[in-house]
């Protein structure tokens, strides 16, 4: 069954107040900072609503607080993914499914990516497959809309300030009315 922009909206009120794993925001803080950051950088419509709903997996598979110091990789970013087709589009989607894949990648590609970043991203990391090598870095990079998906990985990392103000919900789902098929 998809879901609507208010079935999304009704999960953020529902679960957003949550911690955002180990980082000092909430779900919904977390997801609110990186469509910031994604529109502050003048993305479209598209990735402005891929970045705030990059994470939407954690609220929708409830694995209880930071499943990572368990042992349990979550598998956030295909778990939503079943709930948005036919919402929006395969940008949107693959944008989403590959942010994971994308910090692996960029453990792989960028000098000094790995220690940046938080304690639960380096926990994760280990999880979802580690650090890819660089034939599978060159894969990667090639999926379609996988640029795209670095992107957002790179707004994801920024996007765990205790206390930064953002728009409320409301205007990036406006954003997100707008892409929707």
């Amino acid at each position: 069954m998809a879901l609507t922009l208010t079935d999304i909206e009704a999960l953020f009120a529902r679960r957003g107040a949550e911690q955002y794993s180990g980082e000092p925001v909430t779900q919904l803080e977390h997801a609110l900072q990186t469509a910031q950051l994604a529109e502050l950088a003048g993305a479209d419509d598209e990735l402005v609503t891929a970045a705030l709903l990059h994470d939407l997996g954690h609220l929708l598979n409830e694995q209880g607080e930071s499943p990572s110091l368990r042992g349990i990789d979550d598998l956030h970013q295909y778990f939503a993914l079943p709930f948005m087709r036919g919402v929006f589009s395969e940008r949107v989607l693959q944008s989403i499914q590959w942010h994971v894949d994308a910090k692996r990648y960029l453990c792989a590609t960028r000098p000094g990516y790995w220690a940046s970043l938080s304690a639960d991203s380096k926990r994760s990391l280990e999880l979802q497959g580690g650090i890819f090598s660089a034939e599978e870095a060159q894969a990667f990079i090639v999926r379609p809309n996988a640029p795209e998906a670095v992107q957002l990985r790179l707004w994801d990392d920024l996007a765990k300030e205790a206390d930064r103000s953002t728009p409320p919900l409301s205007h990036y789902l406006d954003r997100a009315r707008r892409c929707s098929l």
